[in-house]
């Protein structure tokens, strides 16, 4: 295969958020749900990444944002800041990436304001005609800007909501027939997290999150294309145990699931016209019973987040956890870990995701690193 036609096969890949399909293996047929801008539930923060992508329900930091808009005004700081950098398939690629700003500014100890914005480049792709002639290049890119508001509701409890504008250049001009444009969406987030860890900072804590509930997208002026968003539906919940002053440990599971039809199995025309004319509204409460194969396909859309995080003297941190997706919905299944350290106000956040798969069958995430800088603006603050 040509390195241009391989490489634009590989961002194709990434935008239908396929990690990896194991060849040979699978039973039950392969029926993934995909959406556009997929790179909206991409891990942004090393943290998180670190313990698997659990963070609906961990303790708050300037990242929350991304996770969990009601934790924000759990933070211990006045304020923080964070900038985070991922190399994304890097075994594959070596110019595609995730680059991403947090941050948060808290009025009082009850209410909080925060941003954050994501910026994923997808590098330089050769476009080509069906024969493998070179047409012309471009570099796709796609960015999210969010902006929230959180506040408690008790001094256990709190809520948060959200805007988000998504902005998505693909490609611009006419491509195999097509005239593609740059497209757009906005979309909102619900947060709700429970707190119920005793003054010492042992106990549980919980977490609800309904994110990127918004419009469809398109990049032509077809209206019978438009895409999907990610909506979606997080469940969390973390256990903190505090052994003496210098140690403690954390671990949780984070379930999700995207609120978006599951397409049909070898569809007619008459089902395709169905699928992509369903209303944003309508899809979200659809999508939990709306599998071809019923109950038992619709528990493989779920995935699950499993992840610890230890925090020796409230400055270093090791962490660990496994991430996992259904063989017929993904197959993204990994092991992770990272480190913290913090001194003071600032804070770097290293994860590393362990490789898996031999050859052909190769998990193409392998190796992926991500890297976080936070800064708080006040001293005291929390130990992430």
């Amino acid at each position: 295969m040509r390195p241009t036609a391989f490489k634009l096969t590989a961002a194709i890949l990434i935008l239908v958020g396929i990690a990896q399909t194991t060849k040979g293996q699978a039973v039950d047929p392969i029926n993934v749900v995909t959406t556009a801008v997929p790179f909206l539930r991409i891990s942004p923060d090393a943290r998180a990444a670190g313990m698997g992508d659990l963070a609906i329900a961990t303790s708050p930091d300037a990242n929350s944002s991304f996770w969990n808009l009601a934790k924000v005004p759990f933070n211990t700081s006045k304020g923080g800041i964070s900038a985070s950098y991922t190399p994304w398939l890097k075994e594959i690629l070596n110019d595609v990436y995730l680059a991403a700003v947090a941050g948060y500014y808290k009025f009082d100890d009850q209410q909080a304001l925060s941003g954050s914005l994501r910026y994923f480049s997808l590098g330089q792709i050769q476009f080509t005609d069906g024969l493998g002639n070179p047409l012309n290049e471009y570099r796709p890119r796609e960015f999210g800007v969010d902006v929230g508001y959180s506040r408690k509701l008790s001094e256990k409890s709190g809520i948060g909501v959200g805007l988000k504008y998504i902005y998505s250049n693909l490609a611009e001009g006419p491509v195999a027939g097509n005239n593609y444009k740059a497209a757009s969406a906005v979309a909102g987030d619900l947060a709700y997290f429970y707190n119920g860890q005793n003054e010492q900072g042992q106990g549980w804590a919980f977490g609800a999150v309904l994110s990127n509930l918004g419009s469809k997208i398109s990049y032509t002026d077809n209206a019978d294309q438009k895409d999907y968003i990610p909506a979606n539906l997080g469940l969390g919940t973390t256990y903190t145990r505090i052994f003496n002053e210098q140690n403690k440990l954390a671990f949780g599971v984070d379930i999700n699931k995207l609120l978006v039809p599951t397409p049909p199995l070898n569809p007619t025309a008459a089902d395709l016209q169905e699928y992509r004319n369903k209303s944003v509204i309508g899809s979200w409460f659809s999508s939990f019973g709306d599998a071809p194969d019923g109950f038992s396909e619709e528990i493989k859309e779920f995935q699950v987040s499993l992840g610890a995080e230890y925090t020796y003297n409230n400055q270093f941190s090791l962490r660990a956890g496994y991430f996992h997706e259904d063989k017929t919905k993904g197959n993204r299944r990994y092991f992770t870990m990272g480190v913290g350290v913090k001194y003071q106000s600032f804070g770097l956040n290293f994860s590393y995701l362990l490789p898996s798969g031999n050859g052909v069958d190769r998990n193409p995430l392998s190796n992926t690193l991500r890297f976080s800088v936070l800064f708080d603006f006040a001293g005291g603050a929390t130990t992430n």
